[in-house]
């Protein structure tokens, strides 16, 4: 049984892995922290886990979280990388859901999140948490950086393209659109539902912190001797609590007659959480709530060149917790789907 800690036990991402985790069969949640609800039951706070847990959140004690055999780190970003030394340093195997160690230049890091980057000694240490890319690496990896939501359905989509250098890399678009949770579980005005329902924005537009994250990721995908792709990345806040649609757009190189349908279908044909829809067949959003799939449509309209991806997932289980469970089965020899077989609930 792999003991599991958990550091920031109290928003979307964390209660999400506490879902995932109840019914793990070869996991079991030992520790789980949080400063503001010290002391409290799990199941007070969050009574949909009524008779999954008897644990209290617990201020951090670093003993206990090195007598876990992992931890996940389910907190803002510039927590992580505050503890992180003493708990690799001791041996600890660690999977941040965080942003603070996807970015492998410092400077960028630093740029886009506004602060002085606390531990980057071990930014070169951390592995990019996805599978589809990097699963042997993840197998051997002390610290993973599991990606974020906006990166996965955008990397996934494009992936099949990239590997195969069949687009132009300069001119990428993704308009990419996600559920209210996707800002966590905090009090705002904008998130209120009488300010976002019924409604549809977009934000972000003149640069949003996953758009370096997702570029690093594009290129490390592509052939070593062309040009690095560059992408127009435009978020938008969808009505709605779970889920993420990305549709991207890209121009094929030489007028490709490439079999798009037959490229992206063997490419993912081994992955168990990319799930290449038939030929006409578009993704919805809701069919991956609470599920760590990926859905994905490919086609070029009218013939014209440009192709046209659409990428579907839950923001908060392939795209955060479920995905940082995906890797902790690929660190400990477990099969990749186990604890997260379930289908999507519908309604």
């Amino acid at each position: 049984m792999i003991k599991v800690g958990i550091v920031g036990g109290t928003g979307y991402t964390g209660v999400e892995l506490l879902r995932l985790l109840a019914t793990h069969p070869e996991a079991s949640v030992e520790v789980i922290t949080s400063r503001a609800e010290a002391g409290k039951p799990v199941a007070e706070l969050f009574p949909s886990l009524r008779g999954h847990y008897e644990l209290c959140f617990s201020q951090i004690d670093e003993h206990a979280l090195l007598n876990c055999d992992v931890v996940f780190f389910a907190t803002p970003h510039g927590v992580a990388q505050s503890m992180m030394n003493p708990l690799i340093s001791s041996g600890a195997r660690v999977i941040d859901l965080s942003a603070d160690f996807r970015l492998r230049d410092i400077a960028v890091w630093e740029k886009w999140y506004g602060q002085q980057h606390a531990c980057p000694e071990l930014v070169a240490k951390a592995v990019y948490g996805l599978p589809e890319v990097n699963r042997e690496r993840i197998r051997r990896a002390q610290l993973v950086a599991c990606p974020g939501c906006y990166p996965t359905s955008v990397q996934l989509g494009f992936l099949p393209l990239l590997e195969n250098d069949l687009i132009d890399p300069s001119s990428l678009i993704a308009n990419s659109s996600s559920g209210i949770s996707g800002a966590g579980r905090q009090g705002k005005i904008d998130l209120l539902l009488a300010e976002a329902g019924e409604s549809y924005k977009a934000y972000g537009v003149a640069g949003h912190r996953h758009l370096p994250e997702i570029e690093q990721g594009l290129r490390s995908m592509q052939p070593d001797d062309v040009q690095a792709a560059q992408l127009t990345f435009v978020p938008h806040l969808l009505p709605t609590i779970r889920g993420i649609h990305s549709t991207l757009y890209a121009t094929l190189k030489g007028g490709s007659s490439e079999d798009l349908q037959a490229l992206y279908e063997e490419r993912y044909a081994n992955e168990a959480f990319v799930d290449v829809l038939p030929s006409g067949v578009f993704p919805q959003t809701k069919t991956v709530k609470t599920t760590n799939m990926c859905r994905i449509s490919v086609l070029e309209p009218q013939g014209r060149g440009t192709v046209v991806i659409m990428s579907v997932i839950d923001n908060l289980t392939k795209g955060a917790s479920g995905q940082g469970i995906q890797n902790m089965n690929i660190m400990f020899g477990l099969d990749e789907t186990t604890g997260l077989v379930s289908p999507a609930i519908l309604p």
